[in-house]
This record gives structure tokens, sequence and C-alpha cells, in this order.
């Protein structure tokens, strides 16, 4: 957290105490990663109890969780670190030069447009233009499970809407919204136990989010929703040091989202995989 974070916090600066303050930053230091061992671990325990506390960690962390999902994917239009100043035009030459531009692009597309069936084979342009839409919906959804993970996977004290203990009817509830029988892989193997889910939306109807976590408190979160594709293959989006591993399957897309190492889950990614319907040709 920076120094906006606290202005917005203590509102006016004489108006809270200074242990206050230190206290905002040690939270704030604690979503960034920022304390000792010791320090992080005293924090941790304590947010089981200060519920005013564990409140503002979740703000923070989602808060910072949304910050760096947009910020990703504006990637490609990063903001220059100078300022050039231009003379301007006046506006009527402004004006010209945009109309002529139009004309020639114009011109040029009607051009084109004419010379294409001759550059290609019959119908490799519509097939062009097919997988281009399928790849970018592919990851339109990966990049929809990666910030639904980055924004629910570090909740203290709300993670899920319906929590393991009611698995059946957290199943039947998501399977009826989604309009397909769901079900949850087991990832006990791995050292894995559900924590629960919910319902959330996604590009063109509901989806589900389930999550798990293990002892040490990692969490990772399936996210399933349908898909316009068959069957495709897994795919992997990495996201600082988030990774989503995505497929389809049946209609269905799915995506496993987690910080464990790439190797490790991709082989848990494998094995939801095939429980899920999909085989190894896939891989």
């Amino acid at each position: 957290m920076n120094d906006d974070d606290l202005e917005c916090e203590r509102g006016a600066p004489a108006a809270v105490p200074q242990e206050d303050l230190a206290d905002l930053a040690a939270l704030g230091a604690f979503v960034d990663g920022e304390l000792p061992h010791e320090s992080h671990a005293a924090i941790q325990a304590r947010l089981h109890a200060d519920e005013p506390a564990a409140r503002r960690v979740d703000a923070y962390r989602a808060q910072k969780a949304a910050l760096q999902a947009l910020s990703s994917v504006g990637e490609e239009t990063a903001v220059p670190a100078w300022v050039v100043l231009r003379r301007r035009d006046p506006w009527w030459h402004r004006a010209g030069l945009a109309a002529a531009w139009a004309v020639a692009g114009a011109g040029f597309a009607v051009a084109a447009a004419s010379m294409l069936p001759h550059w290609l084979p019959q119908g490799a342009g519509q097939d062009s233009a097919l997988v281009a839409g399928s790849t970018n919906e592919a990851e339109n959804f990966a990049h929809r499970a990666d910030v639904a993970y980055a924004v629910y996977s570090p909740e203290v004290r709300h993670p899920v809407e319906v929590g393991a203990a009611d698995e059946a009817h957290l199943v039947a509830w998501l399977s009826k919204r989604l309009g397909r029988p769901l079900s949850i892989p087991p990832l006990g193997e791995y050292g894995y136990t559900l924590v629960g889910g919910r319902l959330l939306p996604g590009a063109a109807g509901p989806a589900a989010q389930f999550m798990y976590q293990n002892d040490a408190g990692e969490r990772l979160t399936l996210y399933v929703s349908e898909s316009g594709r068959e069957r495709d293959a897994v795919h992997l989006l990495r996201d600082g040091g988030r990774r989503t591993f995505y497929w389809s399957t049946d209609r269905m897309g799915y995506a496993l989202s987690g910080p464990d190492s790439e190797a490790r889950l991709r082989k848990i990614a494998y094995e939801v995989c095939g429980t899920l319907g999909g085989n190894s040709a896939q891989w």
C-alpha cells in the first residue's frame, strides 16, 4: 500500500493517532509481502480474531488484484515516460488531411477486397477468421478465470458463497444455474481439500468457481462455464506469479488457476482434465 492509501484511511492527518497510522502501514506491508517472516506470521494469526483488520486486508487484496488484472490487460498500451508537445495545426488543415486519408484508405480496402480471392484459397479467409475468433474467446475465458482467482483466493472470511459442508447443495445449485450437471474433482492426493464455491458472471452466461486449499493455506480455483467449442487443447496463461491451465471438453470450458509451480499445477490440471471427461490428446 502507498501513502495515498493511508491518506484515504486517515482523512484529516491530525484526527488519527500515530499508532493507528503505523497499524495501517503494517497491514499494507502485509498485503504487499514486505514484512519479515515473524511479523507476517503474527498478522496472519491476528486476522482470525480481529474482524476490522481482516476486512481491511480483504479490501486491500481485492483492490490490488483488480489493479494488477487491469494493468495486465493493458500491457500493450504502456504509458510513456515522457510527454512531447507539438504545435497544433489549424483545424481545417487537420480535417482536410483526415478526409484525404479516409478516401485513400477506402480505395485501398476496395482494391484489396477485389484481389483477396486471387491471393487465398477458397474459404481460407473465413477459416482464419474463425480460428482467430476461437482463440480470442478462449483467451478471454482464461483471463476471466485468472481475475476471479486473483480477487477471491486472498479472501480470509468470505472466499466462497457455499462452503464444503454443503457440497451436495453447492453442486445441485450451480448445475441448475449453468444448465449442465457439474462435478467437483477431488484433489486430496495433492494435499488440497474443497473450501466451497460461488456463482460468477461469465462471458455469455453464468460461471462457477470451486476453491481448494492445502495445509499451507495455498489455494487453487476451478472455473467452469459454457463453451462454444466441443473440445480444445490445454493451454497455459501466465500472469505474474499466477498460472492458469484452460481447455474445453463437451462444450464446457474449464480453467485451473493457482500459485503453484508450473510443473506441479500442470500435473494437477492433467488429472482434473481427465476426471472431467478430457483425454491425453488435449495435451
